[in-house]
């Protein structure tokens, strides 16, 4: 049998998946907490406008700069046409959040059963020493 030192090929690939897929619903879950955060950020914009009398003036940002929106309705619909890219962009993350979540579960399982076995033989191998 192996040293205790040693690990099985198939248990470093276990390790090495369980290490990416943790690393890609860390990103996942970051750019959904960064999808969220901006779609917060429109329903504000949007509920301003809205409260704002019909004389007030509103001002969009271009770049670096700020200029006043001529048209209230068509910058309403630009930016609820904005929101709802965004909530399409944040379903797919759900999506893949959960299927990375999953996948994360059922590695976890499998790394378990294989470091599970492993100590067995070992103990196994040590009772018979």
């Amino acid at each position: 049998m192996k040293g205790t030192g040693e690990m099985s090929p198939q248990l470093q690939n276990q390790i090495l998946q369980y290490q990416q897929v943790q690393q890609q619903l860390q990103a996942v879950s970051a750019q959904k907490a960064q999808i969220e955060a901006q779609a917060k950020e429109i329903d504000r914009s949007l509920e301003a406008i809205n409260q704002a009398d019909d004389k007030t003036q509103i001002y969009r940002m271009v770049g670096a700069i700020l200029i006043q929106a001529k048209d209230r309705a068509v910058l309403v619909k630009e930016i609820t046409e904005r929101k709802e890219t965004m909530e399409i962009r944040l379903h797919a993350l759900e999506k893949q959040e959960k299927h990375l979540k999953d996948r994360f579960m059922e590695l976890h399982e499998q790394l378990s059963k294989i470091v599970g076995a492993q100590q067995g033989a070992q103990g196994s191998e040590d009772k018979d020493e």
